[in-house]
């Protein structure tokens, strides 16, 4: 974004302002000024574009037309780690059957803090390699799962060592929350 709007311009002029009624005496010209201001530089953040082909209606004179549409996205979601999903099927060898502790995040697409912890999985996962297996759980693909193991809400964190659920974190919680009750199964 700081790429494409590094600064913007604000023209001022007596000519622009719109006058009612009688016209004042003549004034000496005065040339426009120019404020120039630079916006900060933003990081994290990208602009997306898209075109969008209209079909012509009967009535139009242009033949072709097409919408430019734009949208600021964040490149968060592009550098975070994937988190394996663990499923139905796979529960068992994945996470019941695995060697040293589990941690599993239930979670949904649709849930707002369960995205914004994600990343920390992530991290936490790769803070952890070869200590700790990091998992995600749909919770709307794999609703028997989460019924067994008494999920009322998500993001729901639970750690698992030697097929046994040894610890539960319930919200979204700081990295050092985490970071705290991993450490007691290493």
């Amino acid at each position: 974004m700081a790429a494409v709007l590094d600064s913007f311009t604000f023209h001022s002029s007596p000519s622009s302002n719109v006058l009612r009624g009688p016209r004042p005496p003549a004034a000496p010209p005065v040339s426009a000024t120019v404020h120039r201001a630079s916006l900060p530089r933003v990081t994290g953040l990208k602009i997306q574009f898209s075109s969008k082909k209209l079909s012509p209606s009967l009535n139009s004179r242009n033949l072709r037309t097409s919408r430019r549409r734009a949208a600021i996205v964040s490149e968060a979601s592009e550098t975070a780690l994937e988190v394996p999903s663990v499923t139905d099927a796979t529960w068992q060898s994945l996470v019941l059957k695995a060697d040293g502790p589990v941690l599993v995040e239930f979670w949904a697409p649709w849930c707002g803090p369960c995205r914004m912890l994600l990343p920390v999985i992530g991290e936490l996962s790769k803070q952890y390699a070869g200590k700790l297996k990091c998992f995600k759980l749909n919770t709307d693909d794999s609703p028997s799962i989460a019924t067994q193991y008494g999920i009322r809400s998500i993001p729901t964190i639970m750690i698992f060592v030697n097929g046994e659920k040894k610890d539960s974190v319930i919200g979204a919680v700081p990295k050092t929350t985490l970071t705290a009750s991993i450490e007691k199964f290493l």
